[in-house]
Parts: structure tokens; sequence; C-alpha cells
């Protein structure tokens, strides 16, 4: 997978990315501006500590895009996924693998 190059605007459009959340999260669940990672061309996503009940160690992400030679960020998705601390459910297995002889009688 070839590596893009970080935009300039998208990458200092931390407010930006910022005011999008605080559409979608109140302000005391959006936490320090953690990383961002260009996934194309003036495609860039920024993430954020998210201190939301019952997600610890998941992290929001904001990803913008640009028109070219525009110098305005556009919100294009945003959420939560996981992070490398994240608590995650366990792997699910079918009932016919878990199920003993005794769970049987």
């Amino acid at each position: 997978m070839p590596s893009h190059k970080k935009d300039a605007v998208l990458a200092e459009a931390v407010d930006a990315a910022r005011t999008g959340l605080d559409e979608f999260a109140p302000a005391e669940q959006i936490g320090e501006h953690l990383s961002t990672k260009a996934d194309g061309d003036r495609l860039l996503t920024h993430r954020f500590a998210a201190h939301r009940p019952g997600y610890r160690g998941w992290e929001w992400y904001v990803t913008l895009a640009r028109a070219p030679r525009s110098k305005n960020a556009t919100v294009c998705e945003l959420g939560m996924l996981p992070g490398e601390d994240a608590l995650l459910a366990p792997e699910w297995v079918p009932w016919s693998e878990r199920v003993t002889e005794d769970d049987k009688e």
C-alpha cells in the first residue's frame, strides 16, 4: 500500500476536526489530540483521546478532506475506534463450538 504525504492544510486543521466532534459528543468526552495519518491525496485522519464512559482506551477519529487548491478542510467522517489499550469484547465463539457433552444433558 503506498504511503501518502501529509497534507499541510489538513494536518494543521486540528480545530476543524475538533469542531466536527463537538457536534457529535460532549466536550468533556473529547480529549487531547493524539495523531494524524494521511489516508490519500488531500485526505487525512486526526485522532483524539476519548473520555467516554465504557470506552476505556478508545479514540475519536475525524477524517478531513479538501478540494485541490482549496484551503478549507471538510469533515468527511467521524467516529470511535479502539486504541492500543482499548477494552474489547472477547472474540465470539459459536454455541456449537462452546457446548460440552455435559451441557447437552
